[in-house]
């Protein structure tokens, strides 16, 4: 490959551009060949609306798949839980590097924890996911919460709080290693109390796909297991027929005994977002080996939570 620099296309957010930063070190380590960072915009940043109303899927990956697909940049860096679940033939997902912290994150005034939010708290998230469960957490636990719809960026949403305007926001572990606040959080939810999105903590590294030696050269990025994990949580909301904005968590994660890794669990759930009604189930199987055998392990425990009622608990499904 000639020393010309590789053209990495990337959301002009903070987060994007410090995930983007990252992932071009190590692109630049496999490669030998400087990285350079292309910054886009896209619809999901401009517009003001409400994710679930503006579709959700897609809104921040289309413009960067168009800039890849014109040749104005050679590869594109996106938060996993952004893509669509249906992959475009001529793009190839070449990546998904090892995955950060999965859990959801609570930032609440004067260093509370979700235990010690007050009767009537003021919690914003903008995920129906993360609403339809905390509100069941709340429920199930003698507390009364009231979850407060918001969008923005991470410094708008802390700024919530900072300002006395919500109790507490809650948001991705992930996104806030890599922006470097983590010392900000003030309580870390157990995947037990909220599964996170499908794909949440991960990236996804994107090129053409007739491009072979980048594909090849940017592969070795890759982790099987979290590509084998991600692929079976995104294949469970690919089989509920949801879209990113509904309200379906996920996560698969490895059963070892000792140092021995046995199994994979995949564990679903759907909810109303008031949280009345929740369908949460989990499956246990052999690690995939295939991209396949981990399709088949989403669509398997999607096929049971349908059967559970999962259907009418996700509002209109999108035809």
């Amino acid at each position: 490959m000639s020393e010309q620099a590789l053209r990495l296309g990337t959301r002009r957010s903070k987060l994007a551009m410090a995930q983007s930063g990252q992932v071009a070190e190590a692109v630049s380590r496999v490669t030998g060949r400087p990285v350079e960072l292309v910054e886009i915009t896209t619809y999901g940043d401009v517009s003001r609306e409400n994710l679930a109303q503006i579709g959700g899927t897609g809104v921040f990956v289309t413009a960067l798949r168009e800039a890849l697909v014109r040749g104005e940049v050679d590869f594109a860096v996106h938060s996993l839980k952004d893509l669509p679940t249906a992959q475009p033939e001529n793009l190839a997902l070449a990546a998904v590097p090892v995955r950060e912290d999965v859990r959801d994150v609570l930032v609440a005034r004067d260093g509370l924890t979700f235990e010690q939010l007050p009767d009537g708290a003021r919690v914003g998230t903008g995920s129906t996911r993360r609403m339809a469960q905390l509100n069941a957490y709340a429920r199930n636990h003698g507390m009364t919460i009231e979850t407060v719809a918001i969008r923005g960026n991470v410094d708008t949403r802390i700024g919530y709080v900072r300002a006395g305007e919500l109790d507490a926001v809650v948001l991705a572990a992930a996104g806030l290693n890599r922006l470097g606040r983590i010392d900000e959080v003030t309580d870390f939810l157990s995947v037990d109390t909220v599964l996170p999105a499908p794909g949440q903590g991960a990236l996804a590294i994107e090129c053409a796909a007739d491009h072979a030696d980048l594909v090849a050269a940017l592969a070795e990025l890759d982790d099987p297991f979290t590509r084998a994990a991600v692929t079976a949580e995104r294949s469970l909301l690919a089989a509920l027929e949801a879209g990113c904005s509904a309200p379906v968590g996920a996560y698969a994660d490895l059963l070892a005994d000792g140092q021995v890794v046995k199994e994979m669990r995949l564990r679903g759930v759907v909810g109303t977002t008031d949280g009345s009604t929740l369908v949460q189930l989990s499956t246990t199987g052999p690690v995939p080996e295939t991209h396949d055998q981990a399709m088949s392990l989403g669509r398997e425990l999607a096929a049971e939570m349908l059967a559970k009622g999962a259907a009418g608990l996700m509002g209109e499904r999108a035809l």
